[in-house]
């Protein structure tokens, strides 16, 4: 039998963190993806890195009962392409489909498909999947979706253990398949500049205010000198101190949980210093969640889809919900968010959705 190479790509991490490399946040709604370019990339690289040509490409997602869309049906129908489908749960997120993937690493391994097995997921819970596929000979390497910085992006330090070898998708190849959407302003929502009125004419009516846009951008904060206290304020402040609400408390990790099938969220980074530069000492890694998420929604929404929002306060909808859970666990490095940070975050949506209103 011919030497070859079979890759197995869990879409949803795949997908999110492409998303959060072209956009900051895992909303899928944010970018457009072709994925025939990505595909053939991930045959590309999986065929320079072993050495042998691909056999075939099992693509992982989620779909209605199981049943597939026409997006996943195209999928389906290009070469070396076998589409395994799970579903969705109540919530919205993925079911069975980490299960899947387990269980033909370890049959294919057992029945010697291929040499060599590329896994583009970071999913904790496929580590002993990876093991029992190498007890009958074959190298398992994760294919690492790189972040903006050119880091492998969201693999748990369980699976990297695990597996033979980790390398990283080509990030240009990544950024020519998922584009972010530009954002989309009705024309007639636009500014447009006062005529001057000429000398002599006839004063008429005060023309109204113009409409604003559905979604203006937030203004940007103008830098201010500190204002410097008086010695009353400081000799009152020493017998009463001011207590101001402090900053939501680090949470201690509970899990090495990169990305979950189950509840799309990821956490524990690869290594030290791999994503972790963001200081969750305060309330500004959460604000920056929300903002992220929000704006990126905007970016494509439409006026109606601003005035949905708008009218199902306080619910916010499952998909933007999820990406900012998504996003949190990521940049606070847990794998199930707290409540009270989950408050605060939903919160900071509905803030910075109020700012941006007219």
């Amino acid at each position: 039998m011919r030497s070859t190479n079979c890759v197995y790509v869990d879409v949803g991490y795949l997908i999110a963190s492409a998303a959060t490399r072209a956009t900051g946040t895992s909303l899928r709604s944010g970018i457009n993806v072709d994925e025939a370019a990505l595909i053939s990339a991930l045959i590309s690289t999986a065929a320079d890195l072993s050495g042998r040509p691909t056999l075939r490409v099992h693509w992982y997602d989620s779909a209605k009962d199981g049943v597939p869309d026409a997006r996943q049906e195209r999928i389906g129908e290009l070469p070396k392409v076998k589409l395994r489908l799970g579903r969705f749960g109540v919530g919205g997120e993925q079911k069975g489909v980490d299960l899947r993937i387990g269980l033909d690493l370890v049959t294919h391994a057992r029945n010697n498909a291929s040499d060599v097995f590329f896994l583009v997921s970071g999913d904790d819970d496929l580590t002993e999947a990876v093991e029992e596929a190498q007890v009958h000979g074959v190298q398992v390497v994760v294919l690492a979706v790189p972040n903006a910085a050119g880091k492998p992006h969201g693999i748990s330090r369980h699976l990297l253990r695990a597996v033979d070898d980790m390398r990283v998708i080509d990030g240009a190849a990544v950024d020519a398949a998922v584009i972010k959407i530009d954002r989309k302003v009705p024309e007639s929502t636009e500014p447009q500049p006062a005529a001057r009125p000429s000398e002599g004419a006839r004063p008429g009516p005060k023309p109204g205010p113009r409409p604003a846009a559905p979604y203006p951008a937030a203004p940007k904060p103008t830098p201010t000198e500190p204002r410097k206290a008086s010695p009353a304020t400081i000799a009152a402040s020493a017998q009463i101190p001011i207590v101001k609400p402090g900053p939501v408390a680090k949470p201690e990790p509970t899990s090495t949980l990169a990305y979950s099938s189950n509840t799309g969220e990821i956490s524990k980074f690869l290594m030290p210093g791999y994503d972790t530069d963001i200081d969750v000492d305060n309330d500004d890694t959460i604000e920056a969640v929300a903002e992220r998420v929000l704006s990126s929604f905007l970016d494509t929404a439409s006026v109606e889809d601003v005035r949905s929002l708008a009218t199902s306060r306080p619910s916010i909808p499952q998909d933007l919900d999820r990406a900012m859970l998504m996003d949190a666990s990521d940049a606070l490095a847990v794998g199930d968010i707290p409540e009270p940070v989950r408050h605060r975050l939903r919160e900071m949506f509905w803030q910075k959705f109020n700012a941006r209103r007219p």
